[in-house]
């Protein structure tokens, strides 16, 4: 497929937002036009598609309800829809690999693998793997192993959330939107949990074995909810070059001068701060320790998040938290910037009355149209 978008102001690499058309041939963007077809993007922003490193709104679709679960080919086709429309192209999703029954259970992980790649023959979004394993599951130690060394994995984050689930397994009302997830009384998740926290000893030697695994796949690592500066070089010292979520500024300031990427969600930005009290990511943006915006939990707050940053740092430093550096610390060089050579993967975006998608283009193929898009498209 070919099109051109012309009449809008693109944001070209190294030169800000200026008018220029548009061109792709094929999957790539090309210098000159060779195809007809075209849309009007006068009035509009052509931006590079976003790129999503962490995004776990998927499970709304598979679970909207505690309890209440949908096929997963279904919840994989409603999220490629979301995602495209909210200009979404490259998205890697959170998938947690837990020793919890229900939504982030070994089964669950499984069908969630196999539907994904039943629906790859038809996907328009890039929708890739992010391996959350959550360090206590050494029954899934072996599962894990085998979809890494499979390339069924594309990045890999070091989770360690048992901790804090049996601390809060002495509150009722906390424990039990834990045992709902999985759909076990709160007696049967204590006593699971329980059993689970005493194997801490093994713990080590699988996050080697799979730090190890990673590394001989040569995909990227991160770890997750850093606490300390200590903690984040243990893991930087397995490979992990990417601090997911870190708690507290001097940990990010400590991963940032280390040449580390720190990321943070894209809802904290628009929100004004972190609904669990955390660091607030705007504050961290500005300070120069924060690199990447993921969407978290909520896919619409990628594109708001760069518009709100865009009004203080100016929308050229402000979308690359979203598109180019994500993309560069994921290892995907071949997109995230508007150049001859990149994957046509392009997000068209009116600013008024506020940010929205006119169109997403994936691939070089029109993923997705509002009205407004259908009506330019000629």
């Amino acid at each position: 497929m070919s099109l051109s978008i012309t009449g809008g102001r693109a944001l070209l690499h190294g030169r800000g937002l200026e008018p220029a058309d548009i061109h792709s041939e094929a999957a790539l963007l090309v210098a000159e036009a060779t195809s007809a077809r075209r849309l009007d993007a006068t009035g509009l922003l052509v931006l590079p598609g976003i790129v999503d490193l962490h995004g776990d709104a998927f499970e709304r679709q598979v679970q909207p309800r505690p309890g209440v679960d949908f096929p997963m080919d279904l919840a994989v086709a409603e999220t490629e829809a979301q995602l495209l429309a909210n200009g979404i192209t490259t998205a890697f999703h959170g998938v947690t690999l837990s020793w919890e029954p229900g939504l982030r259970s070994a089964r669950a992980w499984t069908a969630l693998l196999e539907a994904l790649a039943a629906h790859r023959p038809r996907q328009l979004c890039d929708m890739r793997v992010h391996l959350r394993w959550e360090a206590f599951n050494l029954g899934a130690l072996d599962l894990a192993l085998a979809a890494i060394e499979a390339g069924e994995v594309h990045l890999l984050a070091f989770n360690d959330h048992t901790p804090s689930i049996l601390r809060k397994m002495a509150d009722p009302v906390t424990g039990a939107k834990y045992s709902d997830r999985a759909g076990m009384s709160l007696d049967e998740f204590r006593a699971l949990a329980t059993e689970v926290g005493a194997r801490a000893h093994e713990v080590p030697e699988a996050a080697r074995r799979v730090a190890n695994s990673a590394r001989a796949s040569g995909i990227p690592m991160a770890s997750h909810d850093d606490v300390s500066p200590e903690s984040r070089a243990m893991f930087r010292a397995k490979g992990a070059r990417i601090s997911d979520f870190p708690m507290n500024e001097p940990t990010a300031r400590a991963a940032t001068e280390a040449g580390d990427w720190v990321v943070m969600g894209s809802p904290n930005v628009v929100r004004g701060g972190s609904h669990m009290g955390w660091a607030s990511a705007a504050a961290m943006v500005g300070a120069g320790l924060c690199q990447i915006l993921t969407s978290d939990y909520f896919y619409p707050a990628l594109l708001r998040a760069a518009f709100v940053l865009g009004e203080r740092d100016g929308l050229a430093r402000s979308w690359e938290l979203i598109s180019a550096n994500p993309a560069a610390a994921a290892g995907l060089h071949d997109r995230g910037r508007i150049e001859p050579g990149r994957r046509a993967d392009l997000v068209v975006v009116s600013d008024t009355p506020a940010p929205h998608v006119v169109a997403t283009i994936a691939g070089g193929r029109i993923a997705y149209l509002s009205a407004e898009g259908v009506s330019r498209l000629q």
